[in-house]
This record gives structure tokens, sequence and C-alpha cells, in this order.
């Protein structure tokens, strides 16, 4: 299975007020292994950063003066990411500035490249209702490392959205996949093929001496409830 966690940054909040995408990060993960492919952008908005956004993330309008905008890179981000499950820490936000960028563009949403999308704020509000469900939080709960997240990043929370997902999801889904990897590696089994007929020893004269002495000692000891005695007895 392929995923690929996916993490932006942007101007501001809301892609209707015509804030845009200025970093994306996508980390390739199969069969829930990470594999050191990843996408990393930073973009050019053609607009002003909220300060608000700019003191979460520390991305300043200078910096992405030269740096290519969305059409530029939209091929190669979405050959990237197509055919994978999406897995995003608050994925309405992000598929909603996505889409955005993609409409821009008149490309289709990101839904038709990658039909699975997985919310793993979503996942963690499930899993631990009441409680803060943000990164950091998860990080914490988890015990990721996210010492060097002193600012948000699309390609470091990208890359501790990896580790959290595969603690949150560590279990029977981990169970299952880790014996499909073993059948792929290993070959298949068939649990209902024949078997070699078992050979039955029966257990001499004297075992079975024993085998009633030391029944009887354990009779004796527990004041005659040895139950194996008395299920044996005619």
């Amino acid at each position: 299975m392929r995923q690929v966690m996916l993490d932006t940054e942007t101007t501001g909040l809301d892609p209707k007020l015509g804030h845009r995408v200025i970093e994306v990060a996508a980390v390739e993960m199969v069969n829930r292994r990470l594999t050191g492919n990843h996408f990393h952008r930073y973009l050019n908005p053609g607009r002003e950063i909220d300060p608000g956004a700019m003191a979460v993330h520390g991305i300043s309008n200078e910096f992405l003066l030269d740096k290519p905008k969305f059409h530029d890179i939209a091929d190669d981000f979405l050959d990237f990411v197509k055919g994978a499950e999406l897995v995003i820490h608050n994925a309405p936000f992000d598929v909603g500035f996505l889409n955005a960028e993609l409409g821009l563009i008149k490309m289709e949403a990101i839904r038709h490249y990658c039909p699975e999308v997985i919310d793993t704020l979503k996942m963690a509000k499930e899993l631990h209702p009441g409680q803060k469900n943000n990164l950091d939080a998860l990080c914490r709960r988890y015990l990721v490392d996210n010492s060097g997240r002193t600012l948000h990043g699309a390609l470091l929370d990208a890359e501790l959205l990896a580790d959290v997902y595969l603690a949150m999801t560590r279990g029977q889904e981990s169970l299952v996949m880790e014996l499909g990897e073993a059948r792929q590696q290993k070959g298949s089994f068939d649990l209902t093929a024949q078997r070699a007929a078992l050979v039955v020893l029966a257990a001499t004269e004297d075992e079975l001496e024993a085998h009633r002495g030391q029944l009887e000692q354990i009779d004796k000891a527990s004041k005659g409830a040895c139950v194996w005695k008395r299920l044996q007895a005619p």
C-alpha cells in the first residue's frame, strides 16, 4: 500500500478569501515503511502573508519572491501523489487549499488523483475524545520527538505525521500488514494443506503407574480436590 503524508503552509486561513499555498510537502510510505522519497516546494503566492499566519510558520514575503508559482510545480506534485492514499492532519484545511490552487489552473480536485484521504485529526478525536489532538499534542502522547518543531513547516510536519500515524494505527492493522509482507517475502502458505499423520506413542505400564502415583500425591495434598483423578474414575 502506498501512502503519502501531506502538509501545506498558507498565507492565511481561508482560500475563499484569496489566501494561497506557500509551501507543500509530501512524504512517501509504502507498506508502513518510509521510502525516503519526498516532494517539497516553497511557492510564491502572489500576495501578502497575513501576520497571524507568518507567526505560525515564520515564512516571510521576501523569502518567497523568487520561488515558483503553484502552476509551475503542479504537474510534478500530482505525479508524486497520484494514486496514493493521502494522510493529512486536519485534511479539510489542506484539501480545501489544494483544490483552490488546482481550480485556478483549471485542473481537477485532488480526490480525482488521490481518491482516498485519511484525516488523522478526525482519527485522533475518535481515539482521544475531549483531549488536545493537534500535532504537538499527538507527538507528546505517542512519544514522537518533535523538539525541532519551533515553528510549523510543511516537510517537518509531514515527517512527524508519518511517525504519529504509525503509532496511532499500530495494532491489528499493522499485524495484518506485516503478515501480508511476510507472505510476499517467504511465499504464501495454506493452513488447510494436508499434514503428515501424527505418530502416537502410548505410555508404558511403568509410566502409567508413575502417573497414578503423582495423582495420589496431588489428591492427598489437596484433600481430595484433584480434578484429574475424579475425571479418570470409572
